[in-house]
């Protein structure tokens, strides 16, 4: 059996559905425009940079998450899927997808941008596995405001990956060939783990790393 990972932002998406989560939030009326705008933007710039401070972010971005019960998050979000996400899902990459699943391999989508909105994203793709930042949940199973465990960013995307496996009793190893398909430079040190990187409309520093350790580079848009 082979495993095929895939990035979610900017891969299988033509877009990132952590910033469109903020501008979703802002266009709705549900944070401040004049506050959240700028942060918004200047945490997508940074993550592009790759300066982001994941756990300053994170503090951003799950704090709207406490302020308003499940039930109301639960139908902005199904807006948000229906007008931010639904219309920026890349076809070639949901034919990789099902190209990879048709072979029997393992397929799972890993994330940096927490599950509470990607849940939804990685059904909608017919993905079963998702490896996401968690965000921490109050006994009530409303939402802290924090992330909960180590978050699936740069590094931590090998944490998270090998803590999912080992709970089904896996490691990377096991699999005749490993795949990691992702757009971003903030994605080499997994990619550095993987028998098969892949290169998906990459960032200028992913293009030239891809290019120097003769990964495959290919296009999804």
């Amino acid at each position: 059996m082979e495993l095929a990972l895939f990035d979610l932002d900017n891969t299988l998406l033509s877009g990132d559905s952590d910033y469109e989560w903020g501008q979703f939030l802002i266009s709705e009326g549900v944070v401040a425009r004049e506050i959240y705008e700028s942060e918004n933007q200047r945490f997508y710039d940074d993550y592009k940079a790759g300066r982001l401070d994941i756990h300053e972010f994170l503090g951003f971005a799950l704090a709207p998450l406490a302020r308003h019960p499940l039930e109301q998050l639960e139908a902005w979000r199904a807006r948000f899927m229906d007008t931010k996400i639904r219309p920026i899902i890349r076809e070639r990459g949901r034919a990789c997808l099902r190209e990879h699943a048709a072979k029997g391999d393992l397929c799972a989508i890993i994330t940096a941008t927490n599950s509470f909105v990607t849940t939804p994203i990685a059904r909608e793709l017919g993905v079963t596995h998702l490896i996401a930042t968690e965000p921490e949940v109050r006994e009530d199973g409303g939402f802290t405001g924090k992330p909960h465990g180590v978050p699936c960013f740069r590094e931590g995307k090998i944490a998270r990956l090998e803590d999912w496996l080992q709970a089904q009793g896996r490691q990377l190893s096991d699999f005749s060939a490993t795949w990691f398909y992702s757009d971003s430079h903030n994605d080499i040190p997994l990619m550095q783990r993987v028998s098969r990187a892949v290169a998906v409309d990459p960032d200028d520093t992913l293009a030239r790393v891809a290019r120097e350790r003769g990964w495959d580079i290919t296009s999804f848009a």
